[in-house]
């Protein structure tokens, strides 16, 4: 990670209990020239903090930076910004020719003269074995632990391929088959809603905190938003891009935001509730925009429910369904066993960047907005083959 021009002097340190993390402040960078930054949107505000700490001059400016602020005025922009995502997420069907890559450029690093070791992910890297083992074996104790065997020795030689990248290359992690779908397993357990890095200070080492990002070889890469994780689904090409240290470019986007208000009534699930809001957003129009969730009704949905409305985003066709920090994102991370300093690192970084929404928090501004009140949420079908046909 390259250190920072810090155009807007925003770099600060933050001290959760024994250890002292290098964080990129928004309410720093306000005070120092991004006035009406804590008005923007959280997903905006995610993006406004990757490109404080990858200002170079050159693929991030001060002017990019300026223009995020900047969208207050028409709520939204024909800027171009880069993105760099903290991670990448990859199924075994894009990743292995991800990891041939690699592989080659090693070879030919080695064939010129060079170091073959010096040809590594610059983004951490996780691949997810998924929808891989097969029902051969059913009706009795054994019979996962024996359908797993067959698994491994059907595809010997793809695995033993794979346990070497993950020997052979840093950044780089593989999640072995029969342990969940990608999705899954990225929400309980890859994910950290806040992401910490080690980087080069000078002559010093120092660990670097902000907010967790990803992009992903599957479109409902999207589910990870509920956790307060923006990301979204690119093709095999953009995500090795992203791996190899590439940013993404995109346009600064237009967000839509869709204020919740009340409660489930009994009997009525977050199904019921997804297909009432993808039912709404197809109708409004949200093709290339984000979405972020507000308003009181965030109080009264579990992570669980929020993830399955951000898995939905392809399906309404929004880039994203965001969902910002709070309490509830805090619970979900302490059951799913994160570790206590980095529960208690989100929790602190959040508050200080002004990414934890409670109850009292001001709306963000949006480029549009619309409303649901959950108590007027009716059981429902859809399909089944259009999930907007109610």
């Amino acid at each position: 990670m390259t250190t920072s021009l810090d155009s807007f002097k925003s770099r600060r340190i933050l001290k959760v209990g024994a250890k002292c993390y290098v964080y990129y402040s928004l309410t720093a960078a306000e005070k120092n020239g991004l006035k009406g930054a804590s008005k923007l949107p959280y997903s905006m505000k995610v993006l406004l903090e990757n490109l404080l700490r990858y200002e170079d001059g050159n693929s991030v400016t001060a002017e990019d930076i300026k223009a995020v602020v900047g969208w207050l005025k028409d709520k939204t922009s024909d800027r171009e910004i880069a993105f760099r995502p903290a991670r990448v997420l990859m199924q075994d069907l894009t990743g292995v020719p991800a990891v041939v890559d690699l592989a080659a450029m090693r070879d030919a690093m080695k064939n010129l003269g060079g170091n073959p070791e010096k040809i590594n992910p610059l983004a951490e890297v996780d691949l997810v074995i998924d929808h891989s083992v097969m029902v051969d074996n059913f009706g009795a104790k054994d019979s996962f632990k024996k359908n797993v065997a067959i698994e491994y020795e059907r595809n010997k030689e793809r695995y033993a391929f794979l346990r070497w990248g993950q020997q052979a290359f840093a950044n780089f992690r593989v999640v072995p088959p029969g342990t969940g779908i990608c999705h899954q397993v990225n929400l309980e357990y890859l994910a950290q809603t806040v992401w910490t890095r080690k980087a080069k200070d000078g002559k010093k080492t120092v660990e670097m905190a902000f907010p967790d990002t990803v992009v992903g070889t599957d479109s409902h890469t999207t589910m990870i938003n509920g956790l307060a994780v923006l990301g979204w689904g690119v093709g095999g090409i953009e995500a090795e891009a992203a791996m190899l240290g590439q940013p993404i470019s995109m346009l600064i986007p237009e967000i839509v935001g869709f204020k919740l208000t009340g409660k489930l009534r009994e009997g009525v699930t977050a199904t019921d509730l997804v297909l009432t809001v993808t039912q709404m957003l197809r109708k409004k129009g949200v093709v290339g925009k984000f979405v972020e969730y507000y308003g009181p009704g965030l109080d009264e949905l579990s992570l669980e429910d929020r993830a399955t409305i951000a898995n939905m985003a392809p399906e309404y066709g929004a880039t994203c369904g965001f969902f910002p920090i709070d309490a509830e994102t805090v619970r979900f991370l302490k059951n799913t066993a994160r570790k206590s300093a980095r529960v208690a690192l989100v929790e602190k970084y959040a508050k200080a960047q002004g990414l934890f929404r409670t109850a009292k928090s001001a709306d963000p501004v949006f480029t549009d907005t619309l409303s649901l009140d959950m108590t007027k949420v009716e059981p429902c079908m859809a399909g089944p083959m259009r999930p907007q046909d109610r």
